[in-house]
Order: C-alpha cells, then structure tokens, then sequence
C-alpha cells in the first residue's frame, strides 16, 4: 500500500511515489504485453469456476477441490492489478472491474468469501479435504482488492475485504475460536498481514487486535513462531514451519512495525529474510527447494513459482523497510533470471519448476497438473501467481525517500514519470538493451530545472561502474551503494551509465557437498485412485505397511485394490510420477552395501510425500513442512 495514504506510527525509508506512471520497452514491456494478451484477458473466460466455485459452494454433491482453490481469484486480481499499475491497459482496466463486480456479488451475507459449503467455512475439516486453506483464501482476496481499491479507488473493493475482516473479528477475536484451530497454520494464518494493511488504511481497533493476537499464535505449536524464532535469530529453514506460504504472515510484522513502532516487529522481520536470503536463495533469483526452506541455496529440489514470487513480494517489503541497495540487487537478480524464466515468452502459460539447470515444463502439464478442474483446466496455484513477478517491478523500479530524493532502482528500456517536490513532472528515459549489455543512457526530462537528488543503483557485483553526467565523468561510486547525485538538474540533462558485465563465477563451498544423482531400478505400484470425494488422500491404506516392506513384494493391495509392481529407471536421478487424476504411487528400490558403515542419501520430492528407510519413516512432508 502506498504510505502516504495509510495510518502509521513510523514509514518505511522508501516508498512508492504516489504519481509514479510507467511506459515499458524492452523484453519486460514485451512481456507485459504478452501477458496481458494471452493470460489475464482471457483467464476467467476459458476457466469459469476461477468465480463459479464461490457461486456453487453450498450445492450438492459437494464439488471435489484442492485446500487452495479459493485463493485463484484473489491471486488473479492481485498480479492483475498491478501489472496494470505498469501498462495502464484500458481492456485490462475494463476486463478487472467486470472481475471484481462479480466477485464481491458472491459474498456471503456473512462477509464469507471462499468456496467452502456453509457448514466447513473457516475450520478445519472439510468435505473433501482435512485441513481447507480457506482464511489463505480471504488472504488473498483481501490482498487484491485492497491493490484495486488503492489504485481506482472502486469503494465496493474496500468493503468487502473490510466485510471479511469484520467476520474473522467476530470469529477469532470476540469469539471463542482461535484462527490457529483452522490448522494448515503458514496458510491460514496469512491474514494478518491483510488486517495490518486494512487497519492502516481504515484505523479499525479490532483488525489491529486481531492481528496481535495472530502473532501471539505463532508460537501455539505446530504454527511457525516466527516471531519469536526472528528475534533470536534463528535461521528460517530451522524454524517450524519452513514453507514458502509462511512469507505471507511473515509479511505482517513489517506492518504490525509501521502501526507500532516496535523495533522487535523489524528485527524479527529482517533477521528472517536474510537468513532466507543466506540459506535459499538460488543462483537463478529462486527461491526454496521442494517448496521448503532446507539452508541449501544449491539444493536441487524443485524451486516453485509460488516461492519465487512470495520472495519478491517480501524482498520488496524489505528493500522499503531498510533502504539497502542489495536488496534492489536481489530483485533484479530475480527477475532477469528466475521470473523471466518461469514464464513462456508467449505470456500464456508459467512453470511450476524452474532449476538453476534443466527442463521448464509448462503448468498445468507439469506437477500442477492434479489441480486442474472441469471449468478450471488451466488453474492452479502457479498459473494465476507466476504474473505478479512483472507486476512487482511497479513496487521498486523507482522509489521516494525524503522530500526531494528519488532512487532508481530498475535499469531498463523505457520511461518513469514522477512528481517533484515542486509539483512538475520528472520524466526518466533510459536507452539501453541492459541485461544484454550494461551501457545505460538516461535523459532526464524537465520543463524546468529544479533541484533534487536522483540517487542510481550501483549493483554490488559491478566492480568497476562508470556515471558521468552531461559527458562529465562522476567519481567512481562503491559497489552495493546508491550513487547520490545532487544538483540543480536542467531540462535535456543525460546521463550514462556503464555497469561491470565481466563474467563472474559462484564457487560453492565445502561444505555443500555436490551429491551425483542416484541411479536406480524401482519398482512401481499404482497410480492408486483416490477414495469417492478425496481431493488430496492420506496415505492409503497398504498391505503390507510400508513399515514391514524389506523387499520389493510382486504387488501391493492399496485401500483393498492389488497393485502389481513394474519396473521404472530413475532418469538423471529423477522419478516422474505426476498423473492428472490419481496423485499417488509407491515406489520401492534396493540399494545393497558389500560392507557396514555409513550411506549419505539425498533425495527430494513434491509435496504430500512420505519416506521409509529399512521400514522406518525418515521423512513426511505431512508433518515436516
């Protein structure tokens, strides 16, 4: 949210400018164009149910659907809106105010906003899953018309998040219930973060109250306490919920900080990210491995679209909360790599995976596919966030400090407009094919001259940079710092920019031990069928139980259907077992030793995974995050 415009008892170091307008060239102007063309204009035409879910959510047989299915259309409206904020695209515009018009319609009187019948709403259990992610949906909802309210001022975008908050008020704070009880807690407690943007925007008490008391149930296990485990510097990967979901709530204690001004809310904030930053963070700008946090930054589990995007969102947050240019620099890294990368150039389709090396495969073909749903084919948690990585750039491509300072942080082709302190527009140009290359022409347009401080990203990683102004060389600025250039700027005034585009290497450490993939012949038992009315089944009933397998059985009897074993070589050390409608296999491999001693096994899965070793659990992703 824009600062100015919200309640606070401190403000961040940098923010938004209130006037900020942008004109795009370049790769990133040409895939906003394809975006918006290919997949935002289109989406919730070609997939109905992204409205229709909340529209049939009481009408029986109850509709099979993932935990996470009401957070589509909040997702949509959020990477939607903001990529709006950058093109301004009228067909956009017209296509996101029919969106959020039906949206709001189809609140409960309530103030109820997810897809759940009335009896599952905002607890746990649910008629086909255990633990619905139903408060991350009103999270997400909340999120995007907040972002659509700031932007056009549309009051009904104001009134149903505020509707929302007003019934988890009554529920979670003047109630008896707990959020914490609604389980899938780096999910469902992900509303605190909604509440501090409403409270700073309305000034409601009771969103505020909530929002302290959510924090206080961070530490209720088996939530994450990431409060607590911030301030005492933990390092998030060993906290108890290490999942990406968690940045959400993570990202109410910046905001509980700005309310407040209690320093503990930052320094638990900024310790988080930085260990994030230390332990995840891949030499693509991606972000988690397996969907988790494992302090590996070379860990060659999957690195989802959603992590990567969560990342961005937080790192924006920081880059406003510490002023820090590093962080700029991490944004770019991502974008330039990781976003561009989990993208098709087309702008119609985003991966769930994208590694520091090997194969993109496009969503919903790829591991996402098990979402896919009459009327909602394309949809899934990847598809309607992967977007918001361009959309993003609005948030930090050029930033306000104090009255007369601006900081550029985005090098590319195109044009910024912002307001100065005088009132006059300033109009930045920049020519240039950066990344490609790092010469970077800047013309500053004025109608009149006026001083003030443009202060340029100097990357840490550019070692020998070169500024001059108007032909005039400047002193040679200090990698990972901004470049404060102060004067009396005339109208036509130019400036150049030539970064350090040497090749560098990234050497790993010792101590990451590079494991080679294992290669092996596994036997294979189903795809085993869900049960009648399961979205996302349990462990199957087995026979015999995993615990009691000491060698590869000819078959296996899953909720009392034989199964029998066929043989599947792993390729590159991989398994692909994804199928559309049945999730889960057993897979059973043996790996003998000519002697005693120990064997270090890596391995990695996606999520709702379990693994036994010599009949004995190692790992569960049900219970390990």
């Amino acid at each position: 949210m824009n600062q100015s415009l919200l309640q606070s008892a401190t403000t961040a170091t940098l923010a938004r400018p209130e006037t900020l307008r942008f004109d795009l060239g370049g790769e990133l102007g040409r895939r906003l164009k394809a975006v918006t063309e290919q997949w935002l204009l289109p989406v919730a035409h070609a997939n109905p149910r992204i409205l229709e879910m909340f529209r049939e959510r009481d009408l029986k047989p109850y509709a099979s659907q993932m935990p996470w299915a009401g957070e589509f259309a909040g997702k949509h409206l959020t990477c939607a809106t903001q990529i709006l904020r950058l093109t301004r695209d009228r067909k956009l515009r017209k296509s996101l105010d029919r969106f959020v018009g039906e949206l709001v319609a189809l609140q409960a009187d309530d103030g109820y906003l997810g897809p759940w019948p009335k009896e599952f709403r905002l607890r746990k259990g649910g008629p086909t899953c255990a633990e619905p992610w139903d408060a991350w949906g009103h999270y997400h909802i909340m999120l995007g018309l907040l972002l659509w309210h700031e932007l056009t001022g549309d009051p009904r975008a104001l009134d149903c998040p505020r509707r929302i908050a007003d019934l988890f008020v009554r529920r979670f704070l003047h109630g008896t219930e707990k959020l914490h009880d609604t389980g899938a807690h780096e999910m469902n407690q992900a509303p605190v973060h909604s509440l501090t943007m409403l409270h700073r925007l309305t000034g409601e008490a009771d969103y505020l109250a909530l929002a302290k008391k959510i924090v206080a149930e961070f530490a209720l296990p088996p939530a994450g306490d990431y409060y607590r485990q911030g301030l005492a510097d933990v390092p998030f990967h060993r906290t108890p919920k290490p999942r990406w979901e968690s940045l959400h709530p993570i990202m109410g204690l910046v905001d509980l900080y700005y309310i407040t001004g209690d320093e503990t809310y930052r320094r638990a904030f900024e310790s988080l990210w930085w260990s994030m930053l230390e332990g995840d963070r891949h030499n693509n700008g991606g972000f988690t491995s397996g969907e988790k946090a494992t302090g590996n930054p070379y860990h060659r589990g999957a690195i989802e679209t959603c992590c990567t995007v969560a990342w961005t969102a937080m790192t924006v947050e920081v880059l406003k909360l510490t002023g820090n240019p590093i962080v700029a620099d991490e944004l770019e890294l991502t974008l330039f790599n990781s976003g561009f990368g989990m993208m098709s150039p087309s702008g119609r389709w985003v991966t769930y995976n994208t590694p520091m090396d090997g194969t993109r495969i496009a969503s919903p073909n790829d591991a996402t596919a098990f979402q896919a749903r009459p009327g909602s084919a394309e949809l899934n948690c990847c598809s309607v966030n992967g977007p918001r990585i361009l959309g993003l750039v609005g948030e930090w491509a050029l930033l306000a400090g104090k009255p007369g300072e601006l900081f550029l942080n985005y090098y590319g082709a195109g044009t910024l407009d912002a307001a100065l302190p005088s009132g006059q527009t300033l109009r930045l140009t920049q020519k240039t094919k950066y990344p490609v290359g790092g010469k970077v022409k800047t013309a500053v347009g004025l109608d009149r001259a006026e001083t003030f401080i443009l202060a340029l990203r100097v990357p840490a990683w550019s070692a020998r940079t070169r500024v001059m102004v108007n032909g005039a060389a400047q002193a040679a600025p200090r990698p990972g710092e901004y470049l404060r250039l102060e004067r009396v700027w005339q109208p036509g005034d130019a400036i150049e920019l030539e970064l350090d585009m040497r090749p560098h290497v990234w050497a790993v450490p010792t101590q990451y031990v590079s494991l080679p993939p294992w290669v092996s012949d596994w036997t294979v038992y189903g795809p085993i069928p869900r049960r009648p009315g399961e979205a996302a089944p349990p462990t199957p009933d087995l026979v015999p139980a995993p615990e009691a397998i000491e060698s590869a059985p000819e078959a296996i009897v899953a909720n009392g259907v034989s199964f029998p074993g066929r043989t599947l070589r792993s390729a590159g050390g991989l398994l692909h077992l994804n199928d559309r409608s049945s999730p889960t296999v057993i897979a059973v491999t043996e790996w003998h030793s000519d002697a005693d001693g120990d064997v270090r096994i890596s391995f990695d899965a996606d999520y709702w995974t379990q693994w036994w070793v010599n009949g004995h659990e190692v790992y569960s992703t049900m219970r390990q995050g």
